[in-house]
């Protein structure tokens, strides 16, 4: 596997992580939701760059000990390379340090293979947020992970 660098998202990061995004989801984040993750005072970003190319990214809120991962996408072309897992695993080691001690996400209940890998980390279901996401219509499924 290339070398892949994990480092804050930049504002210059955004047309990339936008690109990412769209090819990721069908309700995708806009340009102008990516600035305000980076610009929050309590927002987690990290980009994850392998040959001077962004591969991935993740967006996570802290509120007091509550870490809501907000997004994480890895480009389709480098899936399956463990980039995902090195940005979940740096989120969580960082915000653990930071006072997290509780995490969440919300994640499509048709995304089986999003909710196994969190599960992978110890996440689990506590609940459905009935018709969470559009584009298609559809529930999610809570998932948390407690320190």
């Amino acid at each position: 596997m290339d070398e892949v660098e994990l480092r804050e998202m930049l504002p210059e990061d955004i047309p990339a992580v936008l690109a990412i995004e769209r090819l990721s989801f069908s309700a995708p984040w806009s340009e102008a939701a990516f600035f305000s993750e980076i610009n929050k005072p309590y927002a987690f970003t990290r980009v994850a760059v392998s040959e001077d190319t962004i591969a991935g990214y993740i967006c996570v809120n802290l509120v007091l000990d509550e870490a809501h991962i907000m997004n994480l996408a890895v480009h389709p072309g480098s899936r399956r390379r463990g980039i995902a897992t090195m940005l979940l695993k740096e989120a969580l080691n960082e915000l653990k340090k930071t006072g997290a001690a509780f995490f969440y996400l919300e994640v499509r209940l048709s995304n089986l293979a999003a909710r196994q890998f969190y599960e992978g980390f110890g996440f689990r279901v506590a609940g459905l947020r009935k018709n969470y996401y559009q584009s298609p219509d559809e529930d999610a499924v809570l998932m948390t992970l407690g320190i």
